[in-house]
């Protein structure tokens, strides 16, 4: 859901004085910028007239700095009637369909040139027009209003626009607000042409400026942007991802948690800011490359630790983390090992934390905490190599009298009994419309990919063969009116999704071995 500015005055922390910053940056749509004058609805002909009259106050501007470098009052003037003609074209955003004029006209670029002018106030009016033109409600599914956005590209306006945030100076209000709507900008664009995502950080250094802009201690509603943006970034793009980790993305996320290990954010917006700082460290540790750089920045221990503080927030998006960090990571599962991070895991999974997690008010449902816990078992059981630590796993398994396969059968019947009833309901006739894709994917909606792990990790504990594990699998199956059976059943079905041949063939060896 697209930001609003004004959202960000719940938790008190912004200065009134940059909320009227804002305010005032998104007014003065109508002629002359007057703030209750009604809105004049434009035709083909008010546009070329605007533009014309935009373009001649812009070259009055260019020459009267040419001929007066160093005289500053010889040229103010214009530049009052350049930021008068900027205000004007607020009236555009209540034409969209008039946008394709306006990159017919060519004036895009005149407009996006401004971002570098010398006069950060007329490059702060640029910024705010442009938010407004660009705006996610005002565009919305209008394809032609899109031919703008591709004119904005086109004409470099990401590259500029990056550019000037580096020299804005946000403890000036309007500066705060102007750095915040070209946040809002890089969104807009986003928004309609997804492609964004990696071009803006191809052609600028919107990553580094981002990263620089989170390490920033103190909290308010720009960083809460910025962190925002950066969790859109990474979210999806690979390629992006691996950029921020050469830029030494992963240790300035890690500090940038860091700062709440031992306390809880201050308000709602700090919460939100938080979680978007986890998303972002936990979509940057998806590239391969930034594991290691995750493992030797300390991030395991970092996870740990915060886990062990026990705050209500923090923990479950430690737990996210370390699930991220420790897939297909072998490195990370050994040193998970190496840092005692087996006595935070375990007792965690026999249910010792989600009574705590309650008390505490913490958003993390005690369900999605437990597939995180199983996710991390299975991790381990697949990613560590040392025959040391592979046994001071599977020892946990055998501890007070076999309680922990107690509690993974106990999951595993849980998560077999509500796969089995989705599965009995979308065989009835009203999903016949569904083909079998479709309904795996239901199916794994409905838990079958924890079921799924649950019966990987039985079948390397069974094939541990730890003395009395098996009989111990095979009571609790019968007790429950399932067999081992069930459990191949369920792998036969993994094995057949599984697009990796060498996953495939470590499948049909638990089957077989089973």
């Amino acid at each position: 859901m697209k930001r609003r500015r004004e959202e960000e005055n719940g938790g008190g922390e912004i200065d009134e004085a940059l909320l009227a910053a804002l305010e005032s940056s998104s007014s003065g749509a109508g002629a002359g910028g007057g703030g209750g004058a009604a809105v004049e609805l434009l035709d083909v002909k008010g546009v070329k007239k605007m533009v014309l009259a935009f373009e001649r106050k812009l070259r009055d501007n260019i020459e009267a700095r040419m001929k007066y470098v160093d005289q500053p009052d010889r040229f103010v003037e214009s530049e009052v009637d350049l930021d008068e003609e900027l205000k004007k074209m607020h009236a555009l955003a209540a034409s969209p369909d008039l946008y394709p004029e306006l990159v017919r006209l060519k004036v895009v670029g005149s407009i996006v040139s401004l971002l570098g002018h010398e006069n950060t106030d007329i490059s702060t009016d640029v910024v705010n027009l442009l938010n407004e033109l660009t705006d996610g409600d005002v565009i919305g599914d209008n394809e032609p209003a899109g031919l703008l956005v591709d004119e904005l590209v086109s004409s470099n306006a990401l590259e500029l626009l990056v550019q000037n945030l580096s020299r804005l100076d946000e403890a000036d209000p309007d500066e705060a607000a102007a750095v915040f709507n070209s946040l809002s900008i890089v969104e807009n664009l986003i928004e309609v042409r997804p492609a964004v995502v990696e071009l803006v950080c191809e052609r600028s250094k919107l990553l580094k400026w981002l990263l620089t802009r989170i390490k920033v201690k103190e909290f308010d509603s720009n960083k809460l942007y910025a962190s925002e943006i950066l969790a859109i970034l990474l979210q999806s793009s690979a390629a992006n991802q691996l950029r921020l980790g050469q830029l030494n993305g992963v240790d300035t996320l890690l500090q940038s948690v860091a700062l709440y290990k031992s306390r809880d954010p201050k308000s709602s917006e700090e919460e939100e800011m938080l979680e978007n700082l986890y998303d972002c460290l936990c979509s940057v540790v998806m590239h391969p490359d930034n594991k290691d750089k995750f493992v030797k920045a300390e991030g395991v221990e970092l996870m740990i630790i915060i886990m062990k503080q026990k705050k209500k927030l923090a923990y479950g998006s430690a737990l996210k983390a370390l699930d991220f960090s420790l897939t297909k990571c072998s490195d990370a599962c050994e040193r998970f090992v190496d840092v005692l991070g087996l006595k935070s895991l375990f007792p965690a999974f026999m249910g010792k934390v989600k009574k705590w997690l309650r008390l505490q008010g913490n958003n993390s449902s005690g369900e999605e905490v437990d597939e995180r816990l199983i996710s991390l078992i299975y991790s381990l059981f697949a990613g560590l190599t040392k025959d040391a630590s592979k046994e001071r796993l599977l020892s946990k398994f055998e501890e007070n009298e076999y309680e922990k396969i107690d509690r993974l059968m106990e999951f595993f019947v849980k998560y077999h009994n509500r796969v089995k009833a989705e599965s009995k309901k979308l065989d009835a006739e009203s999903f016949e419309e569904l083909d079998e894709d479709d309904k795996y994917l239901k199916r794994l909606d409905a838990g079958l990919f924890t079921l799924q792990l649950l019966a990987l990790i039985l079948a390397h504990i069974w094939l541990s063969k730890l003395p009395g594990v098996q009989s111990r699998i095979d009571l609790l199956l019968k007790q429950q009116r399932l067999s081992r059976e069930d459990v191949k059943s369920i792998l036969q079905e993994y094995r057949d999704n599984v697009d990796d041949e060498g996953g495939k063939a470590s499948v049909e060896a638990f089957i077989s071995a089973m």
